[in-house]
């Protein structure tokens, strides 16, 4: 075994002699772990919510989203549609007219996210099980129908078994177009029944109401322009390859977005708090290591004898300095080993059993939500390594010093 290696050792573990400096090496091992545990289990916690957001926003979103550059619209006629619809692995194309309206129920309103979608919408199956009241419908004959979410059902206290009342669409017109003469001309209204009702995830629930595309495109006098098209993908297609494929058939005009890109920035503003939260705490790590210089200052005043011992038989103010390193890294090594195990176990039960529960009746999800990276576990070791290594420094060159003081 290495001597220095082999003399931290003994310093660390030997039981002849349980002073007030074991006693604390074991108290700053034990703060090590605490903070190391703390860290990894936050930081499963965001990589939790962060899949669990995903998986919800997923149900609803395109495999693919296909957006103009430029402009909030774009004008879709047939040829462009055979170009998408030729590429390998596109299974099927939804048009997509999408844009804020007011919406009004009896005597309630809302201004609300309407998204009018081509008949082959509900063939994409995304929302299948997300129905919680009514039917999954668009169409019945000739008669269109709404999808409400659950949300904007509780504020206008929709009914969807009801048929007396429908919802009452209002979109604003161009104002220098329609002209302000007559007041009725700078809004065009639309009525239609609700269909059923959906429960994704609150911010969708709260702002989207699904209507069928000729709805929308009349409310909004479109005519042949959308606002985007939805792809889904033939099954053993990548969704990175049919992406890339449709972005050099498209050009510079078009946005090719996968799932994730639809969300880029609420996946960015997770991405920085998780990294805010791991600056965070790693100052309670930090501060957990800080014990070690105190710990390997107060060893080496206690070790001057065994110091001056290994001088006499030939010690290197190297071999001393690195005796007090590798103490300080035992002590930091030992601490995050157990924290690392700990805070894995903690969220290894809770992904299991979920014994922390959201606390809210109406969460899509009873427990709180966590995810192991082994990235966190790499990340998380690295900062301890690195600060200890900082903070063990000085100490251990001051305990190298005895010698020359002791040969003075």
């Amino acid at each position: 075994m290495n001597f220095p290696l082999f003399v931290a050792l003994r310093y660390l573990v030997t039981r002849r002699k349980k002073n007030f400096i074991h006693i604390i090496s074991f108290l700053a091992l034990g703060g090590v772990a605490f903070s190391t545990a703390a860290l990894i289990i936050v930081l499963s916690v965001f990589n939790g919510l962060e899949e669990l957001l995903r998986s919800l926003n997923n149900s609803f979103d395109a495999e693919l989203k296909i957006e103009p550059a430029k402009g909030k619209t774009f004008a879709v006629n047939d040829s462009l549609l055979q170009v998408i619809k030729n590429t390998a692995g596109v299974e099927l194309v939804t048009e997509i007219i999408e844009d804020y309206a007011y919406v009004r129920y009896r005597d309630a309103n809302q201004v609300v996210t309407l998204k009018g979608v081509s008949d082959n919408f509900l063939d994409h199956h995304r929302i299948d099980d997300k129905i919680v009241a009514g039917r999954l419908i668009l169409k019945e004959g000739e008669t269109p129908y709404a999808l409400i979410g659950r949300g904007i059902q509780y504020k206008l206290s929709v009914a969807v078994e009801d048929n007396q009342y429908m919802l009452q669409l209002y979109y604003i017109k161009n104002s220098a177009r329609a002209g302000l003469t007559d007041i009725s001309r700078l809004y065009a209204r639309k009525s239609i029944l609700p269909g059923g009702i959906f429960s994704i995830v609150q911010q969708l629930d709260d702002n989207y109401i699904i209507v069928p595309l000729d709805v929308a495109r009349d409310l909004m006098d479109m005519g042949n322009r959308r606002t985007a098209l939805e792809i889904k993908l033939r099954p053993g297609y990548s969704q990175q390859y049919v992406q890339q494929q449709l972005r050099q058939r498209l050009g510079q005009s078009f946005h090719v977005l996968n799932q994730d890109e639809q969300h880029r920035d609420l996946y960015r503003l997770l991405k920085m708090e998780k990294l805010f939260t791991f600056l965070s705490l790693s100052v309670l790590v930090a501060v957990s290591a800080i014990n070690i210089f105190f710990i390997l200052t107060m060893l080496a005043l206690e070790k001057k004898r065994d110091i001056s011992v290994l001088a006499a038989l030939g010690a290197t103010p190297r071999l001393i300095r690195n005796i007090f390193l590798l103490e300080g890294v035992l002590i930091a090594a030992a601490g995050t080993v157990t924290g690392l195990l700990s805070g894995g176990l903690v969220v290894m039960l809770q992904h299991q059993f979920g014994f922390i529960g959201m606390g809210m009746e109406t969460s899509v999800t009873e427990g709180y939500p966590v995810k192991i990276i082994p990235t966190d576990f790499i990340s998380v070791m690295l900062l301890v390594i690195i600060l200890t290594i900082l903070i063990a420094t000085r100490p251990a060159v001051q305990a190298a010093r005895l010698i020359s003081v002791r040969n003075l």
